[in-house]
């Protein structure tokens, strides 16, 4: 008998039927991988199985998990299997968190209320989950909040909440969007390591990670199935047309090509940027946390930057401060020549319009209580109130247009739309007053493949017809590669590579940048294991490491590394801060 058995799954909100006639089944130990669109019925899936559906929903079919039919279970026997039996890691971290309860708190409740462990043994049990998931500091985030953790830290603690309890089945619903590409190797390597035990229930649109730990693939469409089979089978002859646009929609480092650099005008221009912030409520006293340290770049008319590296690298404070969300510690933020104050509320409203940003987190950034059509068209009202609202509402609908969402999106609210349709919507509200500057903090993370790659397309297309600037911060090398003319890499809060994108993807001259392109999930079986891991986590931003702050986690370290702080130089045309960025051949075959 299967460990879970879906058998013709229904799923309905009125008239509108989202999951139709599903059947599968996972068995005890194995990894099974469902891939889908948005909006094709994934999610709706996993919150039928965990018995989480909102009211509104109506049921038809089976759902048998160790014998157990689910759809007709009361709470009381759902509450008995939820968490110690099956768990899930949802794809939003910060709406499934607590934001009242410390992380350490929130876990430690599973323990609690499953009677599996109580007072010194539960607390010790969740520092190492914690540590597990690569949280850097785990004693000091057990007592955090989720909104002082970022998008991919939060993500791991979810992680650990799902897995504190062992639980014989895994729902793992978009595990990694949020999380860099080196902690995600390490977290689906965390979660291949449990598969003894432990089945998995993998729900992603990314294929690079199906291919790498997936056995078997479900591929559903508009809630229907329309191909399973052997991971690698479906992958090298893929029989439904749905497959192959998947396939052919995947950004790949290997076939991507990269864009040639861009010569223009300098429209913003940042200065030796320094960001801080103080910790209160620290056992030794107030400190002051080093987000971001003496950063300077440059971005172009016509040019899209990207900025990676991993979480709590600096990258969305660095921005938000050249945005003037946060202040500045030092440094100096020119637009078009002029000096910018450091606290937006003191800049020009035409200084506002030109410089826009997309959040990491669509769902948060979006007014709950407005439909999708008035938070589009909001900045029409502060920035061109002389409009009708004839006029208001054509601009609108022509940017829900571009962004690939129908007309009868402009009456939806936040909570009716999936997370790539809510991030489209933080798009169109962003581009509507045609700013010069775009900053995307991971803007396409939560779009699947064909979405992701008509919000790219439709980036590429403004920025050829106005001459948009693009800083586009990412985890993502693939999509990087393919949408970037140069790449700022950083590294617990300094820049460690400055290039073009052509050099960089060729021969990186930073140990580090190699450990990202190294981490990119290919989408080929064949191709997708036996990469190296990087090693170690990200160390405290409090107490960095001396000399290269990369240093315990680099496989070229030397004890000059250890000791001396490499200073930015010149290598080849690249910006790097490397002692043996001259020495060694990180060339990319």
């Amino acid at each position: 008998m299967s460990l879970l058995e879906v058998a013709d799954l229904g799923i309905r909100y009125g008239a509108s039927e989202v999951v139709a006639g599903l059947s599968f089944s996972v068995e005890p130990g194995e990894s099974l991988g469902l891939v889908g669109e948005s909006g094709s019925g994934k999610t709706q899936t996993a919150l039928a199985i965990l018995g989480l559906l909102p009211a509104a929903a109506t049921t038809s079919g089976s759902i048998r998990f160790d014998g157990i039919e689910l759809l007709t279970a009361d709470e009381e026997e759902m509450n008995a299997l939820r968490a110690e039996r099956i768990a899930i890691v949802f794809q939003d971290p910060l709406q499934a968190l607590n934001p009242y309860l410390r992380i350490g708190q929130q876990i430690r409740r599973i323990l609690l209320q499953h009677g599996l462990a109580s007072g010194r043994e539960a607390d010790d049990r969740v520092i190492e989950m914690l540590e597990r998931v690569g949280l850097p500091d785990p004693k000091r985030q057990f007592g955090a909040y989720p909104h002082q953790l970022s998008g991919g830290m939060r993500q791991r603690a979810m992680i650990a909440s799902a897995l504190i309890a062992e639980p014989d089945l895994l729902i793992a619903d978009e595990p990694t969007t949020a999380l860099d590409v080196t902690v995600q190797a390490q977290i689906l390597e965390l979660l291949a390591s449990i598969r003894d035990d432990t089945a998995l229930l993998l729900i992603t649109h990314d294929l690079g990670i199906i291919a790498g730990h997936c056995e078997r693939m479900l591929v559903i469409e508009q809630g229907g199935l329309v191909e399973e089979g052997l991971t690698r089978q479906v992958f090298a002859a893929p029989q439904s047309r749905h497959m192959a646009r998947l396939l052919e929609a995947a950004p790949r480092l290997d076939r991507d090509g990269v864009r040639e650099t861009v010569v223009g005008k300098t429209v913003l221009d940042v200065r030796a940027a320094a960001v801080s912030f103080r910790e209160h409520g620290s056992h030794r006293g107030d400190r002051r946390l080093r987000a971001v340290r003496d950063v300077t770049l440059q971005v172009r008319s016509g040019e899209t930057v990207a900025v990676v590296g991993e979480s709590g690298s600096g990258k969305s404070s660095l921005f938000r401060a050249v945005l003037g969300l946060i202040p500045l510690q030092s440094g100096i933020v020119s637009f078009l020549g002029e000096r910018l104050p450091d606290d937006v509320r003191s800049r020009a409203l035409s200084v506002k319009r030109e410089l826009q940003l997309v959040f990491q987190d669509p769902v948060s950034s979006l007014n709950p209580q407005m439909i999708a059509g008035k938070i589009i068209g909001e900045p029409l009202l502060v920035h061109a109130p002389e409009l009708g609202a004839d006029e208001r509402r054509r601009r609108v609908l022509h940017m829900l247009e571009k962004v690939g969402l129908p007309d009868a999106f402009v009456t939806r609210f936040p909570h009716e739309l999936s997370g790539g349709q809510a991030q489209r919507v933080a798009i169109a509200r962003a581009l509507i007053m045609k700013p010069s500057v775009l900053i995307c903090d991971e803007a396409v993370a939560a779009l699947d493949g064909a979405v992701r790659n008509q919000i790219l397309a439709l980036l590429e297309g403004v920025q050829d017809e106005t001459g948009l600037s693009i800083v586009f911060i990412s985890h993502d090398l693939a999509v990087v590669r393919g949408i970037s003319h140069r790449v700022l890499v950083m590294y617990l809060g300094r820049l460690v590579e400055l290039a073009d994108s052509a050099r960089l993807f060729t021969r990186p001259r930073h140990p580090y940048t190699r450990a990202l392109i190294d981490a990119v999930p290919v989408p080929d079986p064949a191709a997708a294991r036996g990469k190296q891991i990087i090693a170690g986590e990200v160390p405290s931003i409090l107490a960095p490491p001396s000399g290269c702050a990369f240093h315990p986690r680099c496989a070229y370290a030397q004890d000059r590394c250890i000791a001396e702080r490499p200073n930015e130089r010149i290598v080849d045309g690249v910006t790097v801060a490397c002692h043996r960025a001259d020495e060694i051949d990180l060339t990319v075959c």
